[in-house]
């Protein structure tokens, strides 16, 4: 099921992508998608809504360094634990929308990665129970001004700046994580290319790690780390991150008005 967020005369809600790319439809979702799933019963044509970041969470935790490949091109070590940082609600975009080149940076990386979608507020979650709390899975990229990660020595201002954290086109519900193909291409041209079997740390041991941290509500995000190939973009570039079984978040650089 593709659960989508979107905005019709000036009204958010969620609801169900019905129908083939040539002629899709939105069965509109009473309230919000989680728990007890209700239809309005109403359809409208995709064509007539705006598609908006599929979720608004409170908090996207991220993991950092959770593809072996990725840390040694990093400069690093594969970590013995998840680490975990936090962007904020306020980097949320959606498919389409621009990534804002902050003037403070000159070098802006693509990071693709699988994000899962919180379903339940949780703490202390086992993981053999971690599937329970996991609404469904999106398409992320983690956008880093890497530049200034480096320059701090530690990610919030590099990982935290608005249009940051680009999610969709749409919540997946019905995905097995544990061997997707993740990618991502600048311009159409490959950069990145990994499969999720090759987390350092898999799914349910990153829900039970961060629940183990904090709590974790409805719509709140995990974005699982990117594979090896992050590189630069400029401005007027087309990134596009592609998670099998999910699709395609597409998106450019744009300057900063």
């Amino acid at each position: 099921m593709h659960v989508v967020r979107f905005s019709r005369n000036g009204d958010i809600a969620f609801g169900v992508l019905e129908g083939d790319a040539d002629e899709q439809a939105v069965a509109v979702i009473q309230g919000h998608p989680f728990g007890d799933l209700r239809l309005t019963g109403e359809r409208v044509a995709a064509s007539e809504v705006r598609m908006l970041p599929p979720i608004l969470p409170s908090k996207v935790v991220a993991i950092g360094r959770n593809y072996a490949e990725h840390a040694r091109e990093m400069g690093a070590e594969a970590p013995a634990a998840p680490i975990i940082f936090l962007k904020p609600s306020t980097s949320v975009i959606g498919l389409g929308d621009g990534i804002v080149y902050p003037e403070q940076s000159q070098r802006l990386d693509y990071e693709a990665e699988l994000a899962v979608v919180v379903g339940r507020l949780c703490r202390d979650v086992p993981r053999e129970r971690a599937t329970e709390v996991i609404y469904g899975y999106t398409c992320g990229n983690d956008v880093t001004a890497r530049d200034l990660q480096r320059a701090d020595g530690q990610w919030t201002r590099g990982k935290s700046f608005d249009t940051f954290c680009p999610l969709g086109p749409w919540i997946e519900t019905d995905l097995d994580p544990a061997d997707v193909a993740i990618s991502a291409t600048l311009n159409g041209e490959v950069k990145q290319s990994s499969r999720t079997s090759l987390l350092l740390h898999d799914i349910p041991a990153l829900v039970a790690y961060v629940s183990a941290v904090m709590t974790l509500i409805p719509g709140d995000v995990i974005l699982t780390g990117t594979p090896e190939g992050v590189g630069p973009m400029a401005v007027g570039d087309e990134i596009s991150v592609t998670v099998e079984g999910i699709g395609t978040l597409t998106n450019r650089v744009i300057a900063r008005d």
